[in-house]
């Protein structure tokens, strides 16, 4: 009964949803985005400042340690360098990225053992450059990698969901390079163990969102008395099933499941915008450290604007919801200078990487980036 009543209300909710915007459709309040030519404007000078902070790709990144700079951070920034020079095809992205692969002799984090997703995750941009220049070097680590984890019967590696967006779409660019269901099979084996088996499965159906690990699945509660859903957490998992269901073939392997779950989030996610356009870091508690927050809110973006663009969301709802937020996140998150403001630390709750304000700065300021240049790319092939 408790299932059928949350389908009668989320129906009664997108009902609601569908002719609120439609009437703020007429309205000349209603946001709207902005010329391509200044969105790419906006992006450009984001990442200028990047380019120009960091000019050594492969120098280590030092915060309380010192680190590679091939780990998640700077992996999930040049996917989003790569979104930028799809966009803006400028050879000085492309290399950028090149170099980075050079420095690190195409390698990953802990070597071609790994399997930590997190160490995996530049892998997409070393297929991607493999793509538009097949030497062999630029994969031969992240393929044996994958192929490890392929051939192995474990399907617990996931057990944090962040590991879905660093390492989902590293298969389904190996299935879509090789035509090779094997690699969507493995993917979809880790990602159901994921979905429905670690901590007794990481995501709720009937609030559409997942917890980020065990941790945080009920009795855990938020100071509100509801569940702990993290804004970027559920970002990671927005963009892994965009990024995939991008990648592979419309008949691969459990694709349809993918697209369930991800008109899911989107649905969920609407009610949960805040006024001002963004995303509290806690989804379901504005008050456990609320504010504006731009990673989990860019994330949504991509998400919500790649299903549109991809007819799978309707643009009357969306588009509206779209609109507000990246006009916030580009008035209020970006400074002259190109800096990105209320970006969280690393972490994985709403507590961590505190205070989160215009003027701090996290610990770690690329994959914030690399979320940025995710969302406004797709958000230029709206307009």
């Amino acid at each position: 009964m408790m299932k059928k009543t949350f389908t009668l209300w989320k129906a009664a909710l997108l009902g609601i949803l569908t002719m609120a915007n439609a009437a703020c459709a007429t309205s000349k309040k209603t946001a709207s985005l902005p010329e391509k030519s200044k969105i790419l404007k906006t992006l450009t000078l984001a990442n200028d400042y990047f380019m120009q902070k960091w000019p050594d790709p492969g120098k280590e990144i030092t915060t309380n340690k010192t680190r590679p700079s091939n780990i998640w951070t700077r992996a999930v920034y040049y996917e989003g360098l790569m979104a930028l020079y799809e966009a803006d095809p400028q050879q000085r992205y492309y290399d950028y990225a090149v170099e980075w692969g050079e420095k690190h002799n195409w390698g990953l984090r802990d070597g071609v053992q790994t399997r930590n997703a997190d160490n995996q995750a530049a892998g997409q941009t070393y297929i991607d450059l493999y793509n538009i220049d097949p030497k062999p070097e630029r994969i031969e680590a992240i393929k044996a990698s994958i192929d490890n984890m392929v051939n192995s019967t474990k399907v617990d590696d996931w057990d944090w969901i962040d590991a879905l967006q660093m390492a989902m779409p590293v298969y389904a660019k190996l299935g879509l390079l090789y035509n090779d269901n094997t690699y969507y099979e493995k993917m979809y084996d880790l990602y159901n163990a994921a979905k429905t088996q670690i901590g007794g499965g990481l995501y709720n159906a009937e609030d559409g969102l997942w917890w980020r690990d065990k941790d945080f699945v009920p009795p855990y509660k938020a100071p509100n008395g509801e569940d702990t859903y993290w804004s970027r957490g559920n970002g990671w998992v927005v963009a892994a099933l965009v990024r995939v269901m991008n990648i592979m073939p419309e008949d691969a392997p459990h694709r349809e499941e993918y697209e369930k779950t991800f008109l899911e989030m989107m649905e969920a996610l609407v009610p949960l915008q805040r006024e001002d356009g963004f995303w509290n870091v806690s989804l379901h508690d504005p008050n456990h450290y609320g504010g504006k927050e731009t990673t989990g809110t860019a994330l949504f973006v991509y998400g919500m604007a790649w299903g549109v663009n991809n007819g799978l969301l309707d643009a009357d709802v969306y588009n509206p919801v779209i609109a507000k937020a990246w006009n916030a996140m580009s008035k209020d998150a970006v400074h002259p200078s190109g800096f990105l403001g209320y970006v969280q630390g690393t972490g994985k709750e709403p507590k961590d990487g505190q205070p989160v304000s215009y003027t701090s700065k996290p610990d770690f300021e690329d994959y914030g980036l690399g979320c940025f240049l995710l969302a406004g790319t797709e958000v230029m092939k709206m307009k």
